[in-house]
Formats: C-alpha cells, sequence, structure tokens
C-alpha cells in the first residue's frame, strides 16, 4: 500500500512527537484502519516532508513519531496566481483540485456580472474552507508540499485592480495570439478565467484597460473548467516545468 502523505497544519520538529488534527486523525484512524508501528508521510507547509510511524491510534486521536526528515521540492519555477469565476455545482471544485495538481500557487474564486452562483456571506465562507480542504488533498496526493492559498471570493474587477508585476492574461476566443506565441521568459501569471457565460464585453474591456493581456488556446469554445486546466498546463509546458 502507498503510504499515506498528510498535511499538518503547524510547523514540525524533527524528533518530535505530533498528534494529527481531527480530520487528519479520522483519516488515518477510522477510515484507512492503520494500526501502531506503520508509517505515514507528514508536510506542513514547508520545503520538507517527515517520515513518522504511528504510535498510538485512539478513536478521536492518532499520535505519530517523527523518524527522519527529507527535502522534497516539486513546485514549479512558475508562479500562477488563477483567478476564477465561481461555476456551478462541483465544476468549481474540480478546477480547484486539478490546478492545485497542476502547480497553481494562488487561487481566487471571482464574482462576475454572468457568475451563475449567489450566496451570502456566511455560505461563502463556508465554500471557501470547502475549496481549501479539497487544495490540501490534492496536495497530499499529488506530492505538493505547499500548500496553495484559496484566497477569499472578490469582485473581478476589485481583483483585476491589484498590483500585480507579472503577465496578467484573459482568454479570449478571438485575442489576436495564443499561448505560445507568448515572449519569454515569463516567471509570474495572473490567469482570468470567467463563468460559463463567459465575461461580459464591459468585463472584457475593463480587463484589457487594466493591463490584461488577451489570448486564446485554439480554435474551439472551451467550458469554464476546459479552460481553466487547459490554459494552466499550456503555460506550464511553455513556462513551467512540465514537459
Amino acid at each position: 500500500m502507498r503510504i499515506p502523505r498528510i498535511y499538518h497544519p503547524t510547523p514540525i520538529a524533527s524528533d518530535s512527537k505530533v498528534q494529527l488534527t481531527d480530520d487528519a486523525a479520522g483519516h488515518i484512524g477510522r477510515a484507512l484502519r492503520m494500526q501502531p508501528g506503520q508509517d505515514i508521510l507528514l508536510f506542513d507547509g514547508s520545503e520538507f516532508e517527515y517520515t513518522a510511524t504511528i504510535s498510538d491510534v485512539t478513536k478521536k486521536n492518532v499520535t505519530v513519531e517523527i523518524t527522519s526528515r527529507t527535502t522534497n521540492n516539486v513546485e514549479s519555477p512558475l508562479d500562477i496566481h488563477l483567478g476564477q469565476v465561481i461555476s456551478r455545482g462541483d465544476k468549481m471544485e474540480f478546477t480547484i483540485q486539478k490546478s492545485v495538481e497542476l502547480g497553481v500557487n494562488t487561487i481566487t474564486p471571482l464574482i462576475s456580472e454572468r457568475c451563475g452562483v449567489k450566496l451570502d456571506a456566511k455560505r461563502f465562507e463556508k465554500k471557501l474552507q470547502q475549496w481549501q480542504k479539497i487544495a490540501i488533498s490534492a496536495c497530499e496526493q499529488c506530492g505538493r508540499n505547499k500548500v496553495p492559498v484559496i484566497r477569499p471570493v472578490m469582485p473581478l474587477e476589485e481583483w483585476c485592480k491589484e498590483e500585480y508585476q507579472g503577465l496578467k492574461l484573459n482568454l479570449h476566443p478571438r485575442a489576436p495570439y495564443s499561448i505560445n506565441s507568448l515572449p519569454q521568459p515569463v516567471e509570474q501569471v495572473k490567469l482570468l478565467i470567467g463563468p460559463e457565460g463567459g465575461l461580459s464585453d464591459n468585463e472584457i474591456d475593463r480587463a484589457s484597460e487594466l493591463d490584461f493581456e488577451q489570448t486564446l488556446l485554439g480554435p474551439r469554445v472551451l467550458r469554464t473548467e476546459t479552460a481553466a486546466l487547459t490554459a494552466i498546463t499550456a503555460l506550464q509546458v511553455r513556462f513551467g516545468d512540465l514537459g
């Protein structure tokens, strides 16, 4: 069986005992039914990965002993900040999960004119917690040690106005050039992905005024979740670590 990788939200010291948090303890103790003496891998958001041996398992708590520490850096040299207009159903969760696996560093959920999701602040806060858990789970699965940040929900224009030193991109099917024609080198990208109904003409114009370059992926119009993951993959192939 593959050794489980578990995220621990606070810094880990070598040669120490660590009590796992509620979700992690439940996963190890109840879901996987692991027992004392078995090994797991822990990561805490640093560049390190820790091998740990389970020393105690109860219904609510799991304690492990750290036995070794290794450096495991699988982060892409390309820093991608994804601004994704919130999509319906499980599409947003899918986009977050897969974009984390593809190496995105920051994700900001956005509200636009044609955003199909209407929730109050309390429900958005719950969604935010859920999305962050999905990001953590994706890191556990794909081997990343640094967990991407899921930022609070914000209006599209407010996000576009933020200061940013890297390249800012907005996908558009009638853009003058593609990702493959972007100049090199690019180390930071702020990528805007619209909703199922697309951005309005006013939003596209406003993004351009705020220095977002229009670029295309190909001749076909893609669904929002397909567009996000295809663009991230294309950027990682051209400027990152996908060969």
